[in-house]
């Protein structure tokens, strides 16, 4: 009988993406219920998205969503827009901040695609099916 601790999860999730529903159900593909944050109705806090975008090893600019967002008629793409800019943006409209991250003890990571969450996860044997038909195989 095993006493090690399930691995838990947290999922910064957006119901209307495909990669982020993805993401979710490749969660609980390996077993764990995640806890799930919608971020549009839930916003991080500045020091939780500093701290996301940190742990997954990315820049403000690089957590950034462009399509289907204020990015242009913000200016965010324009030279010389700082790190700042770009997160008080993400926090004033939060549907710029890209999807999913996932947070688990294995570190964090914004999952686009879908498949970045396996190197988060414990190993997955089962493949996978994604909502487009294209299967996944779990990482041993």
């Amino acid at each position: 009988m095993s006493t090690a601790t399930p691995m838990t999860a947290t999922i910064y999730h957006n119901p209307d993406c495909g990669t982020s529903r993805n993401t979710l159900a490749l969660i609980r593909h390996a077993g764990i219920e995640p806890t799930v944050i919608e971020y549009l109705k839930t916003p991080p806090s500045r020091e939780q998205l500093i701290k996301l975008i940190d742990e997954a090893m990315l820049t403000p600019r690089e957590a950034l969503r462009e399509k289907g967002t204020p990015f242009a008629e913000l200016g965010l793409g324009e030279a010389g827009i700082t790190d700042d800019v770009i997160l008080d943006a993400m926090l004033a409209h939060p549907i710029l901040i890209n999807r999913p991250f996932v947070v688990t003890a294995l570190g964090t990571r914004l999952c686009r695609p879908s498949e970045v969450v396996l190197d988060i996860l414990p190993p997955i044997t089962l493949p996978f099916t994604k909502e487009d038909g294209e299967v996944v195989v779990g990482r041993p």
